[in-house]
């Protein structure tokens, strides 16, 4: 095998199996009410995405606002309107979303049941912008 070709060969990653209750949930500065948790990214051994899972308080909202990354969601819990560019969804347990990089969007949950998701990013720096 030429060296070239070995470089160009992914290294393995060791497998993690990481328990819900050993997954430690922090507020989000940029919103009351909105948590995340690391499921799993580089640190682990992630080669490219980290995955986290985010909790959205009843009557909690993030602020308009971007980001340098793009965004693969999945709604686990509740119900909440995202909003992406210029609409508004309602979604629920079940619906997926994707976020391009550096698309304006935004969370309100109006409802009275806490609004969890899984978000998978890739792995490297993000910057997010609020919006006025």
């Amino acid at each position: 095998m030429t060296e070239d070709a070995a470089a160009a060969e992914p290294t393995a990653a060791t497998p993690v199996v990481r328990r819900a209750e050993d997954v430690t949930y922090e507020p989000v500065d940029a919103a009351d009410g909105l948590e995340k948790g690391v499921l799993v990214d580089d640190s682990d051994g992630a080669p490219n995405f980290a995955m986290r899972r985010f909790t959205l308080a009843p009557g909690s909202e993030v602020p308009r606002h971007t980001n340098a990354v793009e965004h693969e969601q999945y709604v686990l819990e509740g119900e909440y309107v995202v909003g992406i560019g210029s609409e508004e969804y309602a979604v629920s347990a079940g619906d997926s979303l994707l976020i391009p990089a550096g698309t304006e969007h935004w969370y309100r949950n109006a409802s009275d049941e806490q609004g969890a998701f899984v978000c998978v990013v890739p792995n490297g720096d993000d910057t997010i912008e609020l919006v006025d």
